[in-house]
């Protein structure tokens, strides 16, 4: 209290509300993986450095473009009508990218996400180990705000390395308790049952450990994607003087009409008078008819963000349906996802499946931890995640405060006002306040004199929070016939 010695009126301002706990972001991922380029607009080398971008326009400023992986094409023929000029590509065009970072975005945006992070772990070509994504992972702990690891282009590592780099992530959401993992479940194909070989070598693979957070899917997904790549960058074969499927409009300026004859040489479209035109557009059409099959991360990772905003963090990410996907790689039926749902060993894999009216929908909704009857399900582990750090940042205005009865009733308050904000919005059950949560604080109820002594004020906060309506079970009977 102030010390007043000269007569007259003083006003003082009493503050009697606690502060407020804001609600954390719940989905800002962090995509690791190999990239173009990977330098700002400064000339700042951004490898290892977690770059936050919000569109693909970012992306692209900061990290390039795709990897060019369009075979060369050879063209033959006489361009007759009995022999017309046919496009063969040297090998198939590749339906799942070696590296697939650029095309990971384009489904994350595409699905509904937000502002993310980029970690470039290097250029195209180079070949990551685990010693550089733990590298990598080490530099993005850093980072607060993330609270998602979507790893595009892990399923290149060997299965051992693979599985190493998810545990080390899982350890590390285990450790700051605020992030989860959103696993690619590795597709082992040719066998009789699929979707038991791909999710053996995975449950065996992840260990035991930390499982609650983390989410694995399963099949890859069939998208409406195609290969971008300037016709510029599109090799040709077999046309005296044509090297390049076109050149760019844009090379052409400022030419002589020599100079730009000799330039129109070298492209397929321009080359002989435009005798090639036809076979350009075949091979665009081929290209745009290959479809991208990726691993379903980076779409799902966009569906956790959609959710978040338009529903809330405690709303499952499931029964939802995926842009730019025609269907899965794999269709299972329910024998198929019974194995994967619920298994002996817990680790439910979630299944993603074509439902004829409805398209291809995410059809489960469970952590890796799925024999737990605490964490089995993605939103209610996540709901923790956010509660727990949204209330530790609030709860830092605390620190080093007289540890009595007063600053007690303070946090008690401020977490009994977002609690309540929480269960207003339907992510706690309860028909009161008191049935969905509750808030204790106080010598004698959870701190002993001796905690006191020690510094330590402690706080126990329990939470009912909602669980997805998995089964839905419908029970029908004959009723007897009463009048």
């Amino acid at each position: 209290m102030a010390t007043y010695k000269t007569p007259g009126v003083y006003v003082e301002e009493i503050s009697i509300f606690p502060p407020s706990v804001a609600q954390v972001e719940t989905a800002i991922p962090v995509f690791i993986g190999l990239t173009q380029t990977s330098e700002d607009t400064k000339g700042n080398d951004l490898e290892g450095i977690p770059t936050k971008i919000k569109s693909m326009v970012d992306y692209r400023l900061l990290f390039g473009g795709p990897e060019k992986e369009l075979p060369t094409f050879t063209i033959s023929g006489t361009g007759t009508a009995t022999d017309p000029y046919t496009a063969t590509p040297a090998t198939d065009i590749p339906i799942t990218p070696t590296n697939m970072m650029y095309y990971a975005l384009l489904m994350y945006f595409g699905n509904g996400g937000g502002p993310c992070y980029i970690q470039s772990i290097g250029a195209y070509g180079s070949a990551p180990d685990l010693v550089k994504y733990t590298s990598m992972l080490g530099n993005v702990k850093k980072e607060d705000e993330i609270t998602l690891f979507v790893f595009p282009d892990l399923i290149n590592l060997a299965n051992d390395p693979y599985h190493d780099v998810l545990k080390l992530a899982l350890m590390q959401c285990a450790d700051l308790g605020d992030r989860f993992v959103i696993c690619d479940v590795r597709e082992v194909s040719g066998g009789i049952n699929p979707a038991e070989d791909s999710s053996g070598p995975f449950r065996t693979g992840i260990g035991t450990s930390n499982l609650m957070y983390g989410a694995g899917y399963y099949p890859y997904l069939k998208t409406t994607l195609n290969h971008v790549a300037a016709d510029e960058d599109i090799v040709i074969n077999g046309v005296s003087g044509a090297t390049v499927l076109r050149v760019a409009e844009s090379a052409f300026e400022g030419l002589d009409p020599v100079a730009k004859a000799a330039l129109e040489a070298t492209s397929l479209f321009h080359a002989s008078s435009g005798d090639f035109k036809q076979t350009y557009y075949d091979i665009k059409q081929m290209i745009s008819d290959t479809n991208l099959v990726l691993p379903p991360s980076s779409a799902m990772a966009g569906i956790y963000a959609a959710v978040d905003a338009n529903r809330g963090v405690w709303k499952a990410p499931a029964n939802v349906s995926l842009n730019q996907v025609s269907k899965p790689n794999e269709v299972l039926d329910n024998t198929d996802q019974d194995g994967l749902n619920v298994h002996t060993g817990g680790k439910s894999i979630n299944a993603i499946r074509y439902f004829t009216g409805n398209g291809t929908l995410v059809w489960g909704a469970r952590t890796l931890d799925g024999n737990s009857n605490e964490w089995r399900y993605i939103s209610v582990r996540r709901f923790f995640n956010m509660v727990e750090e949204s209330v530790k940042k609030a709860s830092e205005f605390f620190v080093f405060e007289p540890n009595d009865a007063n600053t007690w009733i303070k946090i008690k308050s401020m977490i009994e006002n977002f609690l309540i904000l929480q269960w207003r919005d339907g992510a706690l059950m309860g028909a009161k306040p008191e049935d969905a949560f509750f808030v204790k604080v106080g010598l004698g109820e959870t701190m002993s004199a001796d905690d006191v002594l020690n510094g330590k004020l402690i706080v126990e906060i329990g939470m009912a929070v909602v669980r997805p309506a998995e089964f839905i079970i419908l029970k029908f009977s004959h009723k007897m016939i009463e009048a």
